[in-house]
């Protein structure tokens, strides 16, 4: 079964047009308890939408999983995680973090409540629901 998920990345490190222009990228540097466990979860090909953080606060992209969990290689210590992920599309249009908050049939995600955690889970409907938002 499928699952989804939301990364966030401050586009001024790494960006959509980065990660489209790689081709795919290693999401590495987590280093939170939380996030960490959200990254050994994914499986191959379930559904991310990416996130930038900072400024623009705004979901901007689909990709997907295409290597599942194993050790962070910029890790120096204790048990960190990466996996592997390749951009699938853009979105029609950014899905800012206000109009987010604006919809009570998303109040509950976790990018409304934890807003720190860098990688979370979706349910399908929310995912669903963001990517319709964006047309």
């Amino acid at each position: 079964m499928k699952n989804f998920w939301l990364v966030k990345q401050e586009p001024s490190d790494y960006s959509w047009t980065d990660f489209v222009n790689d081709g795919s990228t290693s999401w590495t540097g987590v280093r939170n308890f939380a996030a960490r466990n959200n990254l050994r979860r994914m499986s191959k090909g379930d559904q991310v939408l990416f996130y930038h953080s900072g400024d623009d606060k705004a979901v901007v992209g689909i990709a997907r999983v295409i290597r599942t969990a194993y050790k962070d290689p910029t890790a120096k210590d204790e048990d960190w995680s990466a996996v592997e992920l390749a951009p699938v599309k853009p979105l029609a249009r950014p899905v800012t973090l206000a109009e987010i908050k604006s919809k009570p049939a998303l109040k509950n995600i976790a990018l409304v409540r934890q807003s720190r955690l860098s990688v979370m889970p979706l349910t399908a409907k929310d995912f669903d629901f963001i990517v319709k938002m964006a047309k």
